[in-house]
């Protein structure tokens, strides 16, 4: 299989370059004199610069020119402190112009403008910057992944923007300071550049150098600019002090603990650009306590729940680190280690009383960068402090149980850029513990190859994991994909092979819910982007995946997914997909090493639909059937409905419900006191939740929004099950349903007033709400629970949070004047 893979890609790699439509080249005119950042394009700087125009669309007609009377123009000048980008979106009258306020890195319902510059003209990463019609800003960067090219938009910079609205359209100055670009020192520039348009009343995305969707990537298809000469990357070091307060109040109600307790914090980030291309990013006593909530579950899996990362610095300009999915951030000031050793041993009488859930993270540094020979270099350092729970007696009497020791992560990674958009990668990742407990290392090296015509690609990677010291005894793991197809046109295919062996384990600053597998994936899809009927662009796809376990070589389970899905000209959106799954052996829902349940095979069928987002009303609705071979007449469904009203450009709200029941699902639930034996059981599982959001946004750097969850989930078992050695299910006699029945309610309000008083700065004051319960109410409904819900005590926090931003140049020019 493998040979025969090999074969093919590297004969596909090998076919002959094809010529590439010309790209477009802009001059860029240098200036003594800045222009005005009013948003008028007056100056008479403006006058004589080259344009570009003639922009061609994306979406939802792929390769149309934009018409004459609603064309885009576009000028780039530059001095020796930024660069100036002038453009101007002609619309036929100004109602066109679809202008919804937005807070930053949010576009919200409105036109935009945009430019992505390649500055080091690799065709592979790149640096964005957008502003709306109603000037709300967004930036971004662009680094790529076997799929393409990928947005990370939790990238910031400090840029300048201005826009105005007349009667021919828009109008919309930028100012991009060399201090949030990173380009080599060279007198003459060459940059790749494109330019980005967005009509949003009419879906429409247009691109100034063509983008054509059967191309694979997004750098690599971008134009050029030119004309840049003796521009000198400035010292780019800017300080970001901060300064928090908390208010905190639970109901306890008991003597000598107290009810409302307060904090006051400080701190500071700091970005020192060590060169022209290399950046330090470090944070001293962070504070991200008015992120966005987790979405918390009822977990009934065997494996950990995969939360997003809200953080800020870690989710920032992490493009590099992100090389090979090793690097699952939450594990930098997650959960302590031994969080669990509290509970265990107490004495009669005794009781947890303070157990941190999150070990405290001391400082964490970042160095990143790529040199003009395309290599990138990457290091990652973060320290989280010893923790200790507290355990308290009868008496009074108090002793501490560590629940994780001092622990330094470390990432480095080297990319080197190659041609034709591909790249190799080393990486290693390291957690050293300091005390009693082991440390892990994690490394390998990770590929992505396309041929000339950018149209096949062989890509994968090679991983070796160790765990060492404090007396455990040293665990090697090795893992490897290899894999590959044809990746443009309109008819794409990939095929994969996965291993992990039984001891590989990234799991200490990565993520990977099992191991202990080889895998065999075949993807096959075709589009159409130019249909002349009812859609803009449809598209249909299989995929096929086959898993054995590698000790002992034992077949698991195999899939047969299938989907459709469909732009309508109206700018509906709908799709369907499915999947088929043969009965199957899993050996991880048992919970008990060496034991198999004989998991069985199921269907599943899925719907989705999508109204035009640009409406004042908008919504859709996604609805799936499931149908479980049990032998106990398994059923589920869901269906999820949403919506969202903008009743003006500032004022908008939302509200997004999932109802998710399953009737008559087998699955583990504990275990046999005596024997040890998992103890299945045949239940009932209802779950809601219950999404609302509102926004009113008073300027585009100021902003109110609130988010409230509440989420519901009930088991109700049936009968039990014991899992019998060759996997089958046996009836019990047991009549005990009660006791192992669930009921879970997690509510969540985030409210969060945002305001950016000057670039870069800005001052927040955030309320969360939270309250988490696992009562007795499993025989009720949703709306019984919910009320039960509010009744419960909750914790309330109140914030408050000043965040200041120093640019070291703006400090030198006031100190020399």
């Amino acid at each position: 299989m493998k040979v025969v893979l090999i074969a093919i890609l590297l004969a596909a790699i090998t076919l002959n370059a094809f010529s590439q439509k010309e790209k477009k080249t802009l001059v860029a005119s240098k200036t003594t004199t800045p222009p005005k950042m009013d948003g008028a394009l007056d100056d008479a700087v403006w006058q004589n610069a080259a344009i570009a125009t003639d922009f061609v669309e994306l979406q939802p007609n792929a390769g149309r020119h934009e018409k004459p009377e609603e064309r885009t123009e576009v000028k780039i000048i530059y001095d020796n402190n930024a660069i100036y980008v002038g453009a101007r979106m002609y619309e036929t009258s100004a109602d066109k112009v679809a202008k919804e306020i937005a807070t930053r890195d949010n576009v919200g319902n409105a036109d935009f403008i945009g430019i992505i510059f390649d500055t080091y003209k690799d065709g592979i990463n790149g640096t964005g910057f957008f502003v709306t019609s109603a000037n709300s800003q967004f930036d971004a960067k662009y680094a790529p992944n076997p799929n393409g090219n990928t947005e990370d938009p939790n990238w910031n910079a400090v840029w300048t923007s201005k826009v105005k609205i007349d009667e021919h359209g828009w109008t919309a100055e930028i100012k991009i300071p060399y201090s949030a670009l990173r380009f080599a020192k060279k007198d003459v520039q060459t940059w790749g550049m494109n330019l980005i348009r967005k009509r949003q009343n009419f879906q429409q995305q247009l691109f100034w150098n063509e983008l054509d969707p059967k191309q694979s990537g997004l750098m690599n298809q971008e134009g050029i600019l030119t004309g840049l000469e003796k521009i000198v990357p400035p010292v780019r070091l800017a300080f970001y002090p901060y300064f928090s307060t908390y208010v905190n109040h639970y109901p306890y109600n008991t003597p000598g603990v107290k009810n409302t307790t307060n904090s006051v914090n400080g701190g500071m980030d700091v970005k020192y650009g060590i060169n022209e291309s290399f950046t330090l990013d470090l944070t001293l006593i962070p504070d991200f306590g008015q992120v966005q909530s987790d979405n918390k579950i009822l977990n009934l899996t065997p494996f950990e729940v995969k939360y997003n990362e809200n953080r800020p610095f870690f989710t920032e300009g992490t493009e590099l680190f992100n090389k090979g999915n090793l690097f699952y951030s939450r594990r930098v000031g997650g959960t302590p280690i031994n969080y669990n050793n509290a509970y265990n041993n107490l004495k009669p009488g005794e009781e947890v009383t303070s157990n941190p859930t999150e070990a405290k993270l001391l400082n964490a540094t970042k160095l990143s960068g790529r040199m003009s020979n395309g290599l990138g270099i990457g290091v990652f350092n973060a320290i989280t402090n010893t923790a200790y729970a507290t355990i308290e007696d009868p008496q009074g009497n108090r002793r501490q149980v560590q629940t994780s020791p001092l622990t330094n992560f470390n990432i480095i990674v080297l990319d080197q850029n190659l041609k034709n958009n591909s790249s190799v990668t080393l990486i290693n990742t390291n957690v050293n513990r300091f005390g009693k407990d082991y440390s892990a290392d994690v490394g390998g090296f990770v590929y992505n190859l396309n041929n000339k015509k950018n149209n096949y690609n062989l890509l994968g990677y090679a991983m070796m994991s160790n765990k060492y010291g404090a007396g455990t005894q040293t665990a090697t793991g090795y893992s490897y994909e290899i894999g590959g197809g044809k990746s443009s046109g309109n008819f794409t295919w990939n095929v994969y092979q996965d291993m992990v062996d039984s001891k590989y384990d990234p799991n200490d600053l990565g993520i990977l819910f099992n191991n202990n597998f080889l895998d065999h994936n075949l993807n096959l899809a075709y589009t159409n982007y130019k249909p002349k009927k009812v859609f803009t662009q449809w598209g249909v796809w299989t995929n096929t995946y086959y898993s054995r376990r590698v000790n002992p070589a034992t077949y698991q389970y195999f899939n047969q997914n299938f989907g459709g899905f469909g732009n309508f000209k109206n700018f509906w959106y709908a799709n369907i997909n499915g999947h088929y799954r043969r009965q199957g052996s899993d050996f991880y829902e048992p919970r008990v090493a060496g034991r198999v349940y004989q998991a069985p095979e199921n269907f599943v069928l899925n719907w989705n639909l999508s109204t035009n987002r640009a409406k004042m009303f908008s919504g859709g609705f996604w609805y799936s059937d499931q149908w479980v071979a049990n032998g106990f007449g398994g059923h589920g469904n869901d269906l999820e409905l949403y919506c969202n009203l903008r009743l003006s450009n500032k004022f908008s709200f939302g509200e997004d419900i999932t109802f998710s029941p399953r009737i008559n699902y087998t699955g583990y639930s504990t275990k046999d006191n005596t024997t040890g034996n998992p103890i299945f059981a045949l239940r009932d599982v209802h779950t809601v939740e219950n999404i609302f959001s509102l926004k009113y946004t008073f300027s585009s750097i100021m902003g109110l929004n609130l988010r409230l969850r509440h989420y519901w989930s009930k088991v109700n078992n049936k009968r039990f099950l014991d899992l019998a050695p060759n996997g089958s299910l046996i009836t019990l006699t047991s009549t005990d349903f009660n006791k192992a029945d669930q009921n879970a309610n997690i509510l969540n309000m985030d409210m969060i007033y945002v305001w950016q008083f000057t670039p870069g700065s800005e001052i927040s004051v955030a309320w969360k709400i939270s309250s988490s319960t696992n009562n007795n109410l499993a025989n009720q409904g949703y709306l019984r629970n919910l009320d039960d819900t509010f009744n419960q005590p909750q914790n309330n926090n109140f914030s408050l949070k000043v965040l200041y931003y120093i640019d070291y140049q703006s400090l030198r020019k006031k100190q020399k004047s």
